[in-house]
């Protein structure tokens, strides 16, 4: 089926050989085949040279061959490169990729220009050099702008014209005489030993890559495409293939037709020992030119695409595509940068950041790949299979040439890359979510779970808040927004579990949803259910014993202490459900006057012990939820915070205090915290008490609701009843 899915309307549609073949196999074929190939052989012999072109072809053929497995696997739609990162990685990685991925288009378009005019100021040296640019560019343009059915019959005519200039090549009269021996390696009479023709071997590596950067040329083109499943891989790995007997093959001749010092001092001996050396002029003219036309005809494909996900500034201008598909906004735009480049007059300072961005952009390419592999997802489902050793080594050789080629461009470019990928994520743009950065995510928890599966669940060290809030409205929430908030955040979670006991799930849902997204908002994970049930009761306790199962299991149940007589008989139910479970509680009361008040104090209540064994107060009396929360809301809310206790004896004050410090000691609370014993009943104590915003209770076997409520009016706080489950502990 056609890829349509971000492509413009209308306009013409091309296939395999006119909108990949074509294009790749022109760019690949470029300058550094005329000019560079030579020098290459001269320096490292012909086996030398083999293996350096083998190496560079091999890492663009890893990319060659990710680019065409991804492509076979999914509708690439419009930006080639781009659009097969951001559909796998987001709009974020993408834009960081694309953007440097298209400055590489004007910026190169005009360095093939400035090789152009070159090549035309051997044949016609008297004339201007800005003029021969400007009319080079202003035909490129208006070629790019007419459309890219012009753009692709020109290049027919010029791949006839590299055709002749290779015929011309192969056919050199010196061929055919008595050629001097074949230097296989480069170390010969008058070099050192150590390398090739004294030049490291990786400087030659560095010169000849460049002219494997061309691979991308067809795949920019992926909007254009009738079907780009097919066309992108039939076309890039011919073109691949082609372009690589070519190179070997005319390395061979090279390597016949003269000596190694004529190769390496004469970078036109090519030129001339061919049959007829202005064909091969021609054909040096045409290969600038067809890799510039590339460049102005790919480049404004790209620009719209990343418009299109609204990246950029005037993101809809730039995306708009005339009735016959074609982006003249981007084209305007592209030509705009291009003729800005051109007035720099010399880019060689850049040039190597050029290949930096390619390298770049293979490399995520592969790691695209690498990753889908990886995840064994059924979506993943591509009609050419590579083995998952070519992208690895694909991307680990786009890293290694990055850095062997220039490592400050290298590091230049990384660093860039960062840098958009900062800023676009500050445009607070929303992935589709169609992405697989959530399948990558799910992996690593599922592969984190059997880990964790082979431990003991029950580490206390390894403890955190992930509080089970239930309710039957939304709303009831609001008012424990905050606090909730502070007790779980930031490295704990909230199970919302919605009841639909008196409204329809289908009601329920949405606004359930609404209150997670408030929390994650706030950087507190959340996630929610709802639950169809008859009553409170019933779903809390199905939601309890459900959830024990799942990995991530909630450890607290929160509640709000019923305001109706008639409800508590069914709280206590589920108070002693979760018991059962092994599940911790937490009992808000709220004072109907006070709330949470300025949230500056927080009294901990210490119950008064019969024999001061802190070990037996620790497995006993909730002393490790009490401590644990008291500690959360005190560094959330920046509170003072008091330990106190009631004893019924003054003799017992000493004891108590001891007590006190011990609690302080091993729980590690702030060294500011008070310590104070009372003496004399709870309610009389809690008269004398400091004023407090939060008073922390511990919960009795058997809940006493009217206590609850008694407690914070005593106190004249909200109250916090805690119950331990049994898996923290505030000494861990």
């Amino acid at each position: 089926m056609p890829d349509q899915e971000t492509a413009p309307p209308g306009g013409v549609r091309f296939g395999a050989f006119t909108g990949v073949f074509t294009p790749t196999l022109l760019t690949i074929l470029g300058v550094i085949m005329y000019i560079r190939l030579p020098w290459l052989v001269g320096n490292a012999g012909l086996l030398g040279a083999w293996l350096i072109m083998g190496l560079a072809m091999g890492i663009t053929a890893c990319t060659g061959l990710s680019l065409s497995s991804i492509a076979t696997n999914t509708r690439i739609g419009a930006g080639g490169p781009y659009a097969i990162i951001h559909k796998s990685l987001g709009f974020e990685v993408g834009g960081s990729i694309g953007i440097p991925l298209y400055l590489t288009r004007p910026l190169g378009t005009a360095m093939y220009i400035f090789g152009f005019r070159e090549g035309w100021l051997w044949i016609f040296p008297d004339h201007p050099a800005l003029a021969v640019d400007l009319t080079v560019f202003l035909v490129l343009f208006l070629l790019a702008f007419k459309g890219a059915d012009i753009a692709f019959r020109v290049q027919f005519f010029i791949m006839a014209i590299i055709v002749a200039s290779l015929v011309s090549l192969f056919g050199s009269p010196t061929l055919r005489t008595s050629p001097e021996p074949i230097l296989y390696w480069g170390q010969y009479p008058g070099f050192p030993e150590d390398g090739f023709g004294g030049i490291s071997p990786w400087v030659v590596f560095a010169v000849f890559f460049p002219a494997t950067t061309g691979i991308l040329a067809g795949a920019n083109m992926s909007g254009d495409l009738a079907d780009p499943r097919r066309a992108i891989p039939q076309g890039t790995l011919w073109a691949i293939g082609v372009s690589a007997v070519i190179y070997f093959a005319l390395a061979w001749v090279a390597a016949r037709v003269a000596t190694p010092a004529e190769l390496q001092g004469n970078y036109t001996i090519l030129m001339d020992r061919a049959l007829w050396p202005p064909a091969v002029l021609a054909g040096l003219l045409g290969a600038t030119f067809s890799s510039a036309l590339a460049g102005s005809v790919g480049g404004p494909r790209i620009l719209m695409a990343m418009a299109q996900h609204r990246i950029l500034p005037r993101s809809g201008w730039l995306a708009h595509c005339a009735r016959d598909g074609e982006p003249r906004n981007a084209v305007l735009v592209t030509g705009v940068l291009t003729l800005a480049a051109l007035m720099l007059r010399d880019l060689n300072a850049i040039a190597p950041l050029l290949t930096m961005f390619f390298l770049i952009t293979y490399s995520v390419i592969n790691v695209v790949l690498l990753v889908e592999q990886s995840l064994g997802l059924v979506s993943f489902r591509p009609t050419l299979r590579v083995h998952w050793s070519v992208p690895l080594l694909g991307t680990l050789g786009g890293v290694f040439t990055m850095f062997v080629i220039n490592p400050t461009f290298g590091l230049i470019s990384v660093v860039t890359v960062i840098g958009i990928y900062i800023w676009i994520l500050r445009l607070g743009l929303v992935s589709r979510g169609d992405d697989v950065r959530s399948s990558v995510f799910v992996a690593l928890a599922e592969w984190a779970a059997a880990k964790v599966s082979e431990f003991d669940k029950g580490n206390v060290r390894a403890w955190k808040p992930n509080l089970m809030v239930p309710f039957e409205d939304p709303a009831q929430v609001r008012g424990e927004f905050r606090f909730i908030l502070d007790a779980a955040a930031p490295e704990g979670s909230v199970k919302l579990l919605g009841l639909a006991t008196s409204e329809g799930v289908d009601s329920l849902k949405p606004r359930v949803e609404r209150l997670a997204d408030a929390f994650r908002q706030k950087d507190l994970f959340a996630n929610w259910s709802v639950v169809d049930s008859p009553d409170f009761t019933s779903g809390v306790v199905t939601g309890l014993q459900a959830l024990q199962s799942a990995f991530f299991r909630p450890n607290v149940l929160f509640l709000t202490a019923p305001e109706q007589e008639e409800r508590r008989p069914e709280y206590g139910q589920i108070i002693q459900q979760a018991r059962r479970t092994g599940v911790g509680i937490l009992l808000l009361a709220l004072h109907p006057k006070a709330g949470f008040g300025v949230n500056n104090v927080v009294n901990v209540w210490v119950r008064e012990q019969p024999h001061w064994d802190v070990e037996e107060a620790f497995r006993l009396n909730n002393l490790n939820l009490s401590l644990l929360m008291a500690y959360r809301l005190q560094r959330a809310w920046r509170a003072d915070l008091n330990l106190i206790c009631a004893v019924s004896e003054r003799e017992s004050v000493p004891r108590a205090r001891d007590f006190l410090d011990q609690l302080v000691d091993l729980g590690r609370l702030p060294a500011a915290t008070n310590r104070m014993v009372r003496v004399g009943s709870f309610p009389g104590v809690t008269a004398s008490a400091p004023g407090c915003d939060l008073s922390i209770v511990g919960l009795g076997p058997e809940p006493d609701f009217a206590f609850v409520r008694r407690v914070a009016d005593l106190t004249r706080s909200t109250c916090l009843f805690v119950a331990d489950s049994g898996r923290e502990s505030a000494r861990a």
